[in-house]
């Protein structure tokens, strides 16, 4: 929860005073953005282009917890998750819309605090913030995003494309975020305990980070186009690579053998992983939240990515009737199950 001495009550502000002060040091950097903030609607003009819309809901208790996120983690967390889905179509993120429901317990202070990380994000990744609506909570903290870009129709990769001897590929490393979140969680319930005890934190800064600061991976878009790939199929890595595949494979109406020692883990990952009792496969096949890219790609392609350290094969697409197997490092043929993230599991 924000702390601060200074407590300015947003009632003072009233709702468009409010959207005024989050919003008036944000820049219009795209020639798309017709009209942003400040009216019944944002224009936008594409042109010739595909426009790509995707929407992401954040609720405090469910997706994440006050007690160890810090609202500008949260603010710029909040905008990756969803440019992510606009990256996983092959795509291009230029403009957000940012929604947000406040409980009494936020000042103004605390939503600052979150419009720092929003802002910090469209600065990095060069997106325009153009709209979006507030309101009062009593269920606590609330973000909604909306993301739009856009796309060459012959460049966008949908889900349902992949077909038969493409590669399965992953870029970055996978699992991070899962464990990351366990540290998370195990420093919560001893806090709890003692508050006089300080979280022991040391040495992990990487998976932190991966669970509280995930980066989409705009670069892996950018690295594709300069290596005139174009996938066959894509998604984002949200729910756990488990289901990723599995979502690909079932819309592409094809089956998959995945390989358990070509999956990228970080050695950190790995032994926090150990450390904790749990199985870094386990943890990178249904943990979730690394939002890195799961993409297939054709055979014919593979030179072109081959020496890329950043990008992963670790498999193949076959036929339906083959089903969706994962060969261990023992040799044994395992069915991949899909364990991960369930929105509607309490």
């Amino acid at each position: 929860m924000f702390e601060n001495k200074e407590r300015t009550d947003i009632a003072l502000l009233g709702e468009f005073g409010l959207i005024k002060h989050l919003t008036e040091n944000f820049k219009i950097r795209h020639e798309s953005s017709t009209k942003g903030i400040g009216d019944d609607a944002a224009v936008l003009n594409f042109g010739d282009k595909e426009v790509l819309i995707s929407t992401d809901l954040l609720l405090e208790g469910i997706h994440f917890d006050l007690a160890y996120v810090p609202l500008m983690h949260l603010g710029y967390k909040a905008v990756q998750v969803n440019l992510s889905d606009i990256y996983a179509m092959n795509g291009i993120a230029t403009q957000i819309t940012v929604s947000i429901g406040l409980s009494s317990k936020f000042p103004l202070e605390a939503v600052e605090e979150i419009y720092k990380g929003i802002e910090l994000a469209c600065n990095k990744f060069n997106i325009d913030l153009i709209g979006g609506d507030t309101s009062t909570s009593k269920q606590g903290l609330v973000i909604s995003v909306t993301s739009i870009g856009y796309a060459e129709k012959k460049d966008i990769c949908y889900r349902n494309g992949a077909g038969e001897g493409d590669l399965l590929c992953v870029s970055g490393d996978l699992g991070g975020a899962y464990v990351g979140l366990q540290i998370l969680e195990r420093e919560k319930l001893i806090y709890l305990e003692n508050p006089n005890i300080q979280p022991d934190l040391e040495g992990k800064d990487y998976i932190i980070e991966r669970q509280l600061k995930p980066e989409g991976r705009r670069d892996i878009v950018d690295l594709l186009a300069q290596m005139d790939i174009v996938p066959t199929s894509m998604i984002d890595v949200s729910d756990g690579l488990a289901s990723e595949i599995l979502h690909i494979c079932q819309q592409s109406e094809k089956g998959c053998t995945l390989y358990e020692e070509k999956i990228p883990i970080d050695p950190l990952t790995y032994e926090t992983a150990r450390e904790l009792g749990l199985d870094p496969t386990v943890c990178a096949l249904n943990g979730g939240e690394d939002y890195e890219l799961l993409f297939t790609i054709k055979q014919s392609d593979y030179p072109k990515l081959k020496h890329d350290v950043d990008i992963s094969i670790i498999g193949h697409i076959t036929d339906k009737n083959s089903g969706c197997k994962m060969i261990s490092k023992s040799d044994v043929v395992h069915e991949i199950q899909a364990q991960g993230w369930n929105a509607f599991k309490f």
